[in-house]
């Protein structure tokens, strides 16, 4: 794959995991109902797919792209981003699990939510928020103790 496309599928990966978070705080209540259960099932499932491609090609860029791997061994900053990285999958496991719970409800049945799953998905947002500042840094060399 030239790495132009990988590059591109990755920041693609990116934006899609910042929509389906942002689409996900604005439907997540402490209930919905059924209809609105779902559709907050297919935004986290957005953002999972999202973390998937972003993973594939952060992999891809790491090992068949034009900087060695070792250039992000030796990078604090790629080690701070790929922590935040699975922090952020880490924090989604439980939000996930309710919402894979409850996206199959019954029509007119309702579907609680408690305040933790909100507030679980806008720590992953912000924490999402920071990659692309250790993105630029890094590509302006910061980090680098080689």
């Amino acid at each position: 794959m030239p790495e132009y496309l990988t590059i591109y599928l990755h920041h693609l990966g990116y934006a899609i995991l910042v929509a389906a978070l942002v689409l996900e705080l604005f439907v997540l209540r402490p209930e919905l109902d059924a209809a609105t259960a779902r559709r907050l099932a297919l935004a986290d499932l957005a953002s999972g797919l999202a973390v998937m491609l972003m993973l594939v090609t952060g992999l891809l860029r790491v090992f068949a792209g034009s900087k060695p791997a070792a250039y992000y061994a030796q990078n604090w900053l790629f080690h701070l981003k790929v922590t935040l990285f699975v922090l952020i999958v880490g924090l989604a496991i439980y939000p996930t699990v309710r919402v894979v719970k409850q996206r199959r409800l019954a029509p007119g049945t309702r579907a609680a939510y408690p305040a933790a799953v909100r507030r679980l998905v806008a720590a992953e947002l912000v924490l999402a928020l920071l990659l692309p500042l250790l993105a630029v840094l890094m590509a302006r060399g910061y980090g680098y103790t080689g």
